[in-house]
């Protein structure tokens, strides 16, 4: 049995939608279907998931956002037109948004989120009602009723364990299950969404719970690539890569999944095929927990910018027992999380978002290290880049990091830090961001250069 998720591009019109349902027929063991709201449909669009939130906003600051509204209204219909659907479901999609926005508004974080995750709700109601037009058995899916109970935190519910259970019975139902993503209910019943690409979620808790066999993640590409294509021309696709390396990937900028999206499945050992919904017949990319390391030691190469570094100097710090706790617990006094803590014996340097740490609270960061922790030097170097070098292979071969590191000297990129993750699958550079793109570019070459694409 496959679970098959798609995302808001491939649901973005009624011509999309009919590509889906094609998709999904074709292959008798997709079972259930999650779906995202629909998204662009060019470049200049807005996402429907950005028109509830404004529409939400409207209702919040004024009791009405009629244009809002109408808005969201005309891309569910547009859509609908397209398909052939009657005015049946429209008119359920019209007065179930309606029935929100002019709901309880007194928890406006909660309103919110019921609000946002209509999209996926209403969607999946559309795309059954398509099914059933064109004569398959096929049913929309109350991700309550089917019993995914989640925390309660609005915009970053995590799945509780008993929901597992539960979802399991999935399996015993008739005819094609169409899931809404992005979303799941606490256990006072009230909806609550995972944070932001949600749907990946819904669609990896689905794979856990069911016990697939494999969960397929139809998006708007051919397969992952080894590089952001807009650093690279023509950057090899991979057919194969493990869980650890597409975590390190996505968390350092690289957009296909977000980066907690795979842990359910990860955890059940189920393998994520990565599918393009307008090349179906494209391979794509597998996400497995282990591979065969044929192409050299590095996987891919992802990057992400907007860090600052907080670079603290005190002789002989190595020998300090607790100075590393106590640095750690200034940060967690402002609401600070680290990234990366590369070390020496003398100095540590801490890796924040630069948008979490602005003029004043730098002052007051800074000010506290040298009083509490007596520092002889404290810096905060501003606009810096990461960038990863990942690939499981790295475990097992030697100079790695010195073909790195020549190969950005040879484009003469400075690099500021330099950290190998305990994992040893992933090894991260910082350098300035006005460096990102040769860095990248400097590094692909090393490693992939050689490499057919």
């Amino acid at each position: 049995m496959k679970i098959v998720k798609f995302g808001g591009s491939s649901l973005a019109s009624g011509e999309q939608v009919e590509k889906v349902f094609h998709i999904v027929v074709s292959d008798p063991e997709r079972k259930i279907v999650v779906v995202s709201a629909p998204g662009k449909r060019y470049t200049e669009d807005i996402k429907v998931t950005d028109l509830l939130i404004e529409c939400a906003n409207a209702y919040l600051a004024h009791g009405e956002g009629k244009e809002q509204f109408e808005a969201i209204i005309k891309r569910y219909a547009s859509i609908a037109d397209d398909l052939g659907l009657s005015e049946k479901v429209m008119q359920t999609i019209h007065d179930d948004l309606l029935e929100l926005l002019n709901g309880d508004r007194s928890q406006p974080e909660k309103y919110l989120d019921a609000v946002k995750a209509s999209g996926e709700d209403n969607h999946a109601k559309l795309i059954a009602a398509y099914f059933q037009h064109q004569g398959v058995e096929a049913s929309y899916v109350n991700p309550k009723e089917a019993g995914l109970i989640v925390t309660d935190e609005p915009g970053n519910a995590r799945v509780l364990p008993e929901s597992y259970e539960a979802l399991y019975k999935l399996r015993n139902r008739p005819g094609i299950l169409i899931f809404p993503g992005f979303f799941g209910f606490n256990k006072k019943g009230e909806v609550v969404t995972f944070s932001r690409s949600g749907s990946d979620i819904t669609g990896s808790i689905l794979a856990n719970g069911t016990k697939a066999d494999l969960y397929e993640n139809f998006t708007d590409v051919d397969a992952v690539y080894s590089v952001n294509p807009m650093m690279v021309d023509r950057p090899k696709e991979l057919r194969e890569l493990t869980y650890r390396e597409m975590r390190e990937l996505s968390y350092a900028g690289f957009s296909v999944f977000h980066d907690e999206a795979l842990m359910p499945a990860f955890r059940a050992g189920i393998p994520v095929n990565i599918k393009n919904t307008n090349n179906p017949h494209k391979p794509g990319t597998r996400i497995v927990n282990e591979r065969e390391n044929t192409n050299g030691p590095v996987i891919g190469i992802a990057s992400d910018n907007g860090f600052c570094s907080i670079y603290v100097s005190k002789y002989l710090l190595n020998r300090e027992i607790g100075f590393g706790r106590k640095l750690l617990q200034i940060l967690e006094d402002y609401g600070l999380s680290f990234e990366h803590m590369p070390s020496g014996i003398d100095d540590i340097s801490v890796i924040v978002r630069q948008d979490e740490m602005d003029a004043r609270l730098e002052k007051k960061i800074v000010n506290r290290i040298k009083t509490e922790l007596q520092a002889d030097d404290v810096k905060v170097e501003h606009d810096l880049a990461i960038i990863m070098v990942v690939g499981e292979g790295m475990r097992h071969n030697v100079g790695t990091a010195a073909k790195a590191s020549f190969a950005l000297a040879r484009a003469g990129v400075n690099i500021e830090m330099i950290n190998q993750g305990s994992s040893e699958v992933s090894m991260m550079f910082g350098v300035k961001e006005v460096d990102e793109k040769r860095a990248v570019q400097a590094l692909y070459e090393e490693f992939f250069a050689a490499v057919p694409v």
